[in-house]
């Protein structure tokens, strides 16, 4: 299923009229796999940084305590696959203006 998105469009009495932005399946796919790749990457870096921060705080280093600070440092960071796929349907609305 195809991901959407609408955007405001000003009508000709300045009021925002809805417009539906669909990006297709290949791009939605494409943006996915972008999305998983760089989760990936965050995932890794939420590790070394919920390492140092508990280090830096005198904390225990046990893997349960990195392991649980990277999910929370993760989950406030990678909302990236529906950033990705809402920039790009913005993309193709403002394509769409010109």
């Amino acid at each position: 299923m195809a991901f959407s998105k609408s955007f405001p469009k000003k009508n000709l009495a300045g009021y925002p009229e809805w417009e539906e932005v669909t990006i297709s399946n290949e791009d939605e796919k494409l943006t996915d796999e972008k999305a998983r790749m760089e989760n990936i990457a965050l995932f890794s870096q939420c590790i070394d940084d919920a390492k140092g921060v508990l280090i830096k705080k005198g904390l225990m280093e046990n893997d349960a305590n990195v392991v649980n600070a990277a999910v929370a440092l993760f989950e406030k960071r990678a909302s990236h696959s529906i950033y990705f796929k809402e920039r790009k349907a913005k993309e193709k609305f403002d394509t769409m203006q010109r």
